[in-house]
């Protein structure tokens, strides 16, 4: 289809919102935010003012399938045209995953791609919208450009729309607006193609097709469930309703598309039997929003994030995406320590990032680390540039076909060579953002008062707020998250998370070490209950928030 008559394109007065500063993972409001008149427009305007290769360039564009997804990419359309891109690839329907984007953007050497996503986040109309700039690398567009995108939000004045009509989005094909082309392409086959490079499907499929093993993958009605289908059921011949929640709904069927132990509880029910059906799947798993994040279950048995890195780091000899070996392991500063421990075992570097995938990039791209992940349920590579859900579920079930053995016979002796690492999250949400405030403010002015005081056994031998000197190119990261050492390696950190839209996050994480393997089989939260508290002596997080206990724990 080819729009012939000449669009004459007249600037658009606006004027500035002074709320558009990007977080972690690009701008995130709810949707009635971003529908408010030139609200999108003024920050994809700004992206495009911050793109001086625009004109001419290719971009990828796609998103979870939210709310307001449709309507927001016929927007960014009118408005590529308008500021003369020269292409745009766009998944069918306006679906594309955050890693299956970030593909994209490298397998088309593209200038960049805008993804509409808030991941994890809530959708429906009265839920969450987001949209973030991914670089030509693939990955998240680094701090010093979303620092330029925000000055911009601060100063526009107007934005460059073409005054033409949408596309069909559901059409396979290519289009035409003024002098712009775009293509709309399958959003999976793509992805599915790279994956069957990075893995064994063949032992997969051995694997999957015995009689008696069975899997389920909770798609949380997101953005997976046609990845899932496609990988799992039609490639590797999974039973059919192996993928369940598998479709992708615009509100993903009310629930909080989060796949942790409380918000993928359907998931959860399967794999502790709380259906009742006589056994559990052998292995489940789950995805979120955008496709970026997972996590691990065995029958009765979950899998922290970071025991997954460690156990994947360890077993990655099994992958034929790492037959070249590990180069190096990255994890974010909150993760546990387990992954540490294989690193020094295989004689590689384990790289301490704040949390945030662009931290990753650079270290990727300079060939330093080819394994990293984040304890908030991410998990990646170097085939991206983006934490990656189905991956990630690829390399466990790559592993098991490997090794033979269930998930927690495979975890449990990674504990015994390596020890445990008890290591628990405590999230708590929708706290007032003064409050928050006045609890990170005080820690920090309490800092110097910290180091060399004494609970019980243990002594803080340092209290500080993470900073991070990127090795590859300079950058200093300051304000990361504020940490709490002991002098039996144990830790306590306290951060505010970047990516709700409603109030301040805070976010407690408690990790210890444990090497005696009769002491692998405690409660996490009561192996870790000294820690707890101490964490509130310190904080006094009930004071400040009125919480008595956490919204979330993983």
């Amino acid at each position: 289809m080819h729009y012939s008559k000449p669009i004459k394109v007249q600037p658009v007065k606006t004027q500035a919102f002074n709320d558009q500063k990007p977080g972690t993972s690009g701008l995130r409001k709810k949707v009635a935010q971003f529908k408010k008149t030139d609200y999108l427009q003024n920050f994809v305007q700004s992206i495009f003012n911050c793109l001086p290769n625009l004109p001419g360039s290719t971009l990828i564009l796609g998103g979870d399938g939210r709310y307001y997804n449709r309507e927001s990419i016929q927007i960014i359309l009118r408005m590529a045209a308008a500021n003369r891109v020269g292409k745009v690839i766009l998944g069918q329907g306006g679906i594309l995953s955050t890693p299956a984007a970030s593909h994209l953007i490298r397998k088309h050497k593209a200038l960049g791609g805008i993804i509409l996503s808030a991941s994890h986040n809530p959708g429906g109309m009265n839920g969450d919208f987001g949209i973030k700039y991914n670089v030509s690398n693939g990955g998240p567009a680094p701090e010093e450009f979303t620092n330029a995108v925000y000055e911009e939000t601060k100063k526009i004045t107007e934005y460059h729309i073409a005054p033409i009509k949408g596309i069909p989005l559901d059409l396979l094909g290519h289009y035409t607006l003024e002098k712009m082309n775009i293509e709309i392409i399958n959003p999976v086959q793509d992805y599915a193609e790279l994956m069957k490079c990075q893995f064994n499907f063949d032992k997969i499929k051995m694997l999957i097709n015995q009689d008696n093993f069975e899997l389920c993958f909770d798609a949380m009605y997101a953005v997976t469930g046609p990845y899932a289908k496609q990988i799992l059921e039609d490639e590797l011949c999974a039973t059919p309703g192996s993928v369940i929640r598998g479709e992708s709904l615009p509100d993903f069927g009310g629930i909080h598309p989060d796949p942790n132990l409380v918000h993928a509880r359907r998931l959860v029910a399967k794999m502790f039997d709380e259906e009742e059906t006589g056994s559990a799947p052998n292995f489940g798993a789950a995805s979120d929003g955008d496709g970026d994040r997972n996590m691990i279950m065995g029958d009765y048995f979950f899998v922290t994030p970071s025991d997954s890195l460690a156990v994947i780091a360890a077993n990655a000899h099994l992958i034929p995406a790492f037959k070249n070996g590990l180069k190096g392991i990255g994890r974010s500063m909150p993760t546990s320590q387990a992954a540490d421990r294989v690193a020094e075992k295989l004689g590689i570097p384990c790289y301490e990032t704040p949390t945030g995938w662009k931290f990753f990039g650079n270290l990727l791209d300079a060939g330093r680390i080819n394994l990293c992940g984040e304890e908030s349920f991410g998990t990646g590579s170097d085939h991206v540039r983006e934490k990656d859900g189905l991956w990630a579920v690829l390399c466990w079930l790559n592993i098991l076909a490997e090794r033979k053995q269930s998930v927690e016979d495979i975890v449990r002796q990674h504990w015994a060579e390596y020890g445990r690492n008890y290591y628990t999250r405590h999230d708590y949400e929708n706290i007032p953002s003064e409050s928050a405030n006045k609890l990170i403010d005080t820690l920090l002015a309490n800092l110097n008062t910290l180091k060399g005081k004494s609970f019980g056994e243990r002594t803080i031998t340092i209290a500080d707020n993470f900073s991070y000197h990127d090795p590859v190119d300079d950058t200093v990261s300051k304000n990361q998250g504020i940490r709490i050492l002991f002098d039996d390696g144990a830790r306590i950190i306290f951060r505010l998370s970047g990516t709700g839209t409603e109030g301040a996050t805070l976010r407690l994480y408690i990790e210890r070490y444990e090497k005696d393997i009769q002491q692998h089989d405690l409660d996490t939260q009561e192996a870790l209950y000294d820690l707890i508290e101490i964490a509130e002596l310190i904080a006094n997080i009930i004071g400040y928030t009125g919480m008595h206990e956490p919204t979330v724990i993983t």
